[in-house]
């Protein structure tokens, strides 16, 4: 693929430039998974900035996910295959602050789970059945030798591989993001109660 190119920065928000110029070359298909920025000294000459300050651009492009800073001899900024704990990230605090409530999230969560099996029955693999099949084996017995913390895995991995089966990634994604954070701030409590997760077993497999 074609090296990326980075023009100078003329203005006062360098910090956040220098993140926008970098996810402009991912948007228009110059950057992709795996590929290598340029050297720090060569990138920090194209943009026209401190080594410093793109240093700490570098390092908020890796905590939202978008790079992986390497050390060493073959070290270096990568661009990183995306994933969804920073969505998860950025929707537990706002559960946190009060900007979104359990409720909503509950909500929210019912609706999609309903269009994923709609999509699960319609583009489900033989593979991804039995791969439910087996979760749900896994799942019953957990809750029958009372192994509650196992059984909240289980529960986190039907709803994913639920997910996967509809063959949609960003649907995929919804669904890791809104299950991940119900079950942080709703299963914990109902982990307290053996029966509560018998019921839920039951439910899920009808």
């Amino acid at each position: 693929s074609a090296a990326p190119t980075f023009k100078p920065i003329h203005t006062r928000r360098t910090f956040e430039e220098i993140c926008e110029r970098i996810r402009e070359q991912l948007a228009l298909g110059v950057l992709k998974p795996g590929d290598k920025l340029p050297a720090e000294r060569e990138l920090a000459q194209q943009l026209g900035v401190s080594r410093n300050v793109l240093r700490e651009a570098l390092r908020s492009l890796e905590m939202a996910g978008v790079l992986k800073l390497q050390k060493g001899v073959k070290g270096g900024a990568f661009i990183q295959q995306g994933d969804t704990r920073r969505m998860n990230e950025v929707m537990r605090d706002m559960l946190s602050l009060g900007t979104i409530s359990v409720r909503e999230l509950s909500e929210a969560r019912v609706h999609v789970l309903d269009l994923v099996v709609q999509l699960a029955c319609a583009n489900a693999r033989r593979a991804d059945l039995d791969a439910l099949e087996a979760n749900i084996e896994r799942t019953e017995l957990a809750t029958k030798e009372g192994r509650l913390l196992d059984r909240v895995e289980c529960s986190r991995e039907f709803y994913k591989l639920l997910a996967a089966s509809t063959g949609n990634k960003v649907i995929a994604m919804i669904v890791d993001s809104v299950t991940e954070i119900h079950m942080r701030f709703v299963y914990a409590k109902v982990a307290s109660s053996g029966v509560a997760m018998a019921r839920l077993a039951e439910k899920r497999r009808q």
